[in-house]
């Protein structure tokens, strides 16, 4: 399969009325689920409509599924309510526990994205302790925990400019970090223990960093779309990595030779407005959808590629 430019045209709105649909999970029989505010997360139903289910609070994050079929959620509470925790929610019953709610005896303050690995490991990105315009001042205060299926929780990766979107590859070898104070990704080793291993930088630097741009404010659409900072990020099936680069309304994907490859870009926002994950569903894994905190829908297009399917998908 070709890796080619999307068509903005081809783009269109689903789930409508969604509050802050920051990420969307597809579960293994189709089923969509975003984000959302007004409760914990919401159902995409097939006349287009949605329904909601449960109540998390504070700002539902990233989400994803675990191998039993429930959705974590990663609460991004912090600026509203000066805690963050990892949650999990039973979408039969709509029962919401806290998974973890707190790191040595600190308060989450701001979980950003989960996912899981073929052994029920549990992996979330923190992005910051706070408060956010420090941590976009060069608080560098980001990290990693892990939690394995005893329930044991260990912080496995610190210092990171606002961690942000995650992932995992193919293999499971190595854990992909969107730094996006940094304006990069950076990808960390995963040792045979768990723990994380020195990370680099993978792929070039995305774009103008915030702070490389101030003098240049009010900004023109055209610097606006240079600016590098991620959101999530996530494999096709091929091996490319999809970031949204949400300051500049892009989709971008770097490839396994360390390419950077345009794949959808919306200077003025005419649908692809702050762009922040990528989720891929579909009888092919070739639906794919653009989560964003400012939009009240999710982007649905087709891809190119398939996604790499998720451990809950497989």
């Amino acid at each position: 399969m070709i890796l080619r430019p999307i068509d903005l045209s081809d783009c269109r709105k689903v789930g409508t009325g969604v509050t802050r649909p920051e990420d969307v999970v597809v579960a293994a029989d189709g089923t969509v689920w975003m984000s959302d505010q007004q409760s914990a997360v919401a159902r995409l139903r097939r006349d287009g409509g949605i329904e909601r289910v449960g109540k998390a609070g504070g700002s539902p994050n990233g989400i994803n599924m675990d191998l039993d079929g429930r959705i974590l959620i990663a609460n991004f509470g912090g600026p509203e309510t000066g805690a963050g925790p990892l949650q999990r929610l039973d979408p039969a019953t709509g029962k919401l526990e806290v998974l973890c709610g707190q790191i040595n005896g600190r308060a989450l303050y701001g979980c950003n994205y989960p996912v899981v690995d073929s052994k029920g490991r549990v992996w979330c990105s923190h992005s910051t302790w706070g408060p956010i315009d420090r941590a976009f001042a060069g608080q560098n205060d980001g990290f990693i925990f892990r939690i394995d299926p005893d329930g044991s929780t260990h912080v496995v990766a610190a210092g990171i400019a606002f961690a942000n979107g995650i992932a995992l590859d193919a293999k499971e070898q190595h854990l992909f970090v969107c730094q996006t104070v940094g304006c990069d990704v950076q990808r960390y080793p995963i040792n045979k223990d768990g723990s994380l291993g020195t990370p680099d930088r993978y792929g070039p630097k995305l774009g103008f960093t915030h702070q490389e741009v101030q003098h240049l404010r009010p900004l023109s659409l055209t610097m606006r779309s240079q600016l590098g900072a991620p959101d999530g990020c996530g494999f096709d099936a091929q091996g490319n990595l999809w970031v949204t680069l949400f300051l500049a309304n892009k989709v971008v994907v770097i490839t396994p030779k360390g390419e950077l490859v345009t794949m959808l870009s919306d200077p003025e926002g005419t649908i692809l407005r702050t762009p922040t994950n990528v989720s891929w569903g579909g009888p092919d894994l070739c639906d794919l959808y653009i989560g964003s905190v400012v939009s009240d829908y999710v982007v649905h297009v087709r891809s190119p590629i398939p996604g790499m399917p998720l451990v809950h998908q497989r």
